[in-house]
């Protein structure tokens, strides 16, 4: 579901690989690289992608490569054999413009082809079938977008993807990263515009569970170690961490909110409530800062509320002050995009920054 993107234009150092390393560690799957060779590039562009391959390949990782027309051909490989690029660990090509149909046909009966998700057309796809290409080698790409404000419509984007996904095609995308951004615009590299600005364990969790996507990579050549982790650790549990500055200082009230929660079944329009909190044990617990609430204030109920005394909500929305609500923190402002992802039995976990 994870992968990462190395870049050729840039030297394969050591910290490259220390970078991968920790990808692979960190539950990723494959890498995407290109091989847009600049004219007096050939010779480094061809041992960069080389020693990349063997990287991939001892870690036992895809390696996605995007190639045009003629850059094969000048990093010294051929439509024509294939099996080099195998050997030094390529398991795939990004098909870019100009390459001809019939070619992307014979090569989808030697290796993973991945087509352009955003602009395929079904006059494409008549062509492929008319060259007798292999489908179950096609994969569907999306673009990742350097340039502010070009970055796909979020719903264009998922009804691309149902049609992709109806013809039985893998869907990938891009999400920004939030430590290496990749130059000369330096604004991320997302498919989705609405995830230039997000954190990239929102964009991630977002573009895994709400577009049918089958696989996420990061378009930037890095992203911290903190997101990494929280990335793998949803991967693993599909729960998703939610940082909160707590106000409550009573330590039995804090334990009791601070953990594991899930949101019930029946979806809340403004709040997130605890499947479970209201049925655990807690002492008495007291009117108290029964104040506004704000988007990302978390509130446990009081003795006024009754049956309902110990129920753990998140809101949504601005709500008016309540006598037998207490505040009791608030979600940190980088996460309240998370709770838009916190639906129907999602798991979460509320952890004091």
């Amino acid at each position: 579901m994870l992968g990462i993107s190395v870049f050729l234009n840039e030297p394969i150092t050591n910290e490259t690989k220390d970078y991968i390393n920790l990808a692979k560690q960190m539950g990723a799957k494959g890498i995407f690289s290109s091989i847009h060779i600049p004219e007096n590039d050939a010779t480094i562009y061809k041992e960069r992608l080389t020693n990349l391959g063997k990287i991939a390949k001892s870690l036992n990782l895809n390696l996605m490569v995007d190639i045009s027309k003629d850059s094969l051909n000048k990093a010294g490989f051929s439509f024509n054999n294939l099996s080099n690029l195998k050997e030094i660990g390529v398991t795939g090509l990004r098909m870019d413009y100009g390459i001809s149909t019939e070619t992307i046909a014979k090569a989808s009966n030697e290796i993973t082809v991945a087509l352009n998700a955003s602009t395929i057309t079904t006059e494409f796809i008549d062509d492929l079938k008319k060259y007798n290409a292999n489908f179950s080698s096609f994969e569907m790409w999306h673009n990742y977008y350097p340039r502010e404000d070009t970055g796909l419509d979020k719903d264009f984007f998922l009804s691309l993807n149902k049609i992709l996904k109806n013809e039985g095609f893998k869907v990938v995308a891009f999400v920004p990263g939030d430590k290496i951004l990749r130059g000369p615009v330096f604004k991320g590299l997302p498919t989705i515009e609405d995830h230039r600005y997000t954190t990239t364990y929102f964009s991630f969790i977002d573009m895994a569970t709400n577009y049918l996507v089958d696989n996420v990579y990061i378009g930037d050549p890095e992203i911290s170690l903190e997101s990494f982790n929280k990335i793998n650790n949803w991967i693993k549990t599909k729960t998703i961490e939610l940082n909160c500055n707590m106000i409550e200082t009573d330590p039995t009230i804090k334990n009791f909110v601070l953990g594991f929660h899930q949101n019930r079944p029946d979806f809340s329009k403004k709040v997130i409530r605890s499947d479970n909190a209201r049925f655990l044990q807690i002492p008495f617990i007291s009117p108290n800062n029964n104040i506004k609430r704000k988007i990302g204030s978390v509130t446990i109920d009081n003795v006024n509320y009754g049956r309902y005394t110990g129920e753990i909500q998140i809101c949504k929305e601005n709500l008016d002050s309540d006598d037998r609500v207490n505040v009791i923190g608030n979600i940190v402002e980088e996460d309240i995009a998370l709770l838009s992802l916190i639906k129907s039995n999602v798991k979460f976990q509320l952890k004091e920054v």
